[in-house]
């Protein structure tokens, strides 16, 4: 991780860090935002095109809308499971 990215966000930098050691740069661009992503909502976390291994011309980033409609899908889903119903139901 750079000095960057750790002065920025020092609570997210070794989460990053351990993602990336665990299972390497590409995972976690392509699992940001289902693995990483969600801890914004206890710390502050950098967007994926912040990340120093990101390049725009390789990845792909989500704009806000389309996180939170995976979110939302993400949820309903979730209660789904949960209620044993279906989304028609």
């Amino acid at each position: 991780m750079t000095e960057t990215l750790a002065d920025e966000y020092p609570e997210a930098a070794p989460y990053i860090q351990q993602a990336v050691d665990e299972h390497g740069e590409d995972w976690v661009l392509e699992h940001y935002y289902e693995q990483l992503y969600p801890l914004g909502r206890v710390m502050a976390m950098p967007e994926k095109d912040e990340l120093p291994f990101y390049d725009a011309d390789e990845h792909d980033t989500m704009t806000e809308k389309d996180r939170v409609e995976m979110y939302q899908a993400w949820a309903e889903y979730r209660e789904n499971l949960r209620t044993g119903t279906k989304p028609d139901e």
